[in-house]
């Protein structure tokens, strides 16, 4: 059974990705994949965490892919952070360095 789903929904140069589930190694590497491609052209990104109940170093590792290729392009914001992940990002330092709605 799968659990960790993620879709991009694009309009014009914004993009938001809806994450659901658990971020964790067994799909940050196929997230990865489908990030690069998706990240051309985009002045402005999203990252909904609403439905993401848990992240992992490799999810970490996907925000961070994310906010270097954003800090190049435009800008990026994390919306709807589920109470359990926001104490992760606070724990790692990565709360500091982020624009969190």
């Amino acid at each position: 059974m799968r659990t960790f789903n993620y879709t991009f929904q694009r309009e014009g140069n914004e993009l938001t990705i809806y994450f659901e589930g658990k971020l964790d190694s067994v799909y940050s590497l196929e997230l990865e994949d489908h990030l690069e491609p998706a990240l051309k052209g985009v002045k402005k990104l999203v990252l909904d965490f609403q439905k993401l109940h848990y992240i992992s170093s490799a999810g970490l590792r996907i925000i961070l892919t994310c906010k270097l290729t954003m800090n190049e392009q435009g800008e990026m914001k994390i919306r709807n952070i589920d109470p359990q992940v926001m104490q992760v990002l606070k724990i790692t330092g990565f709360a500091e360095d982020l624009n969190i709605e």
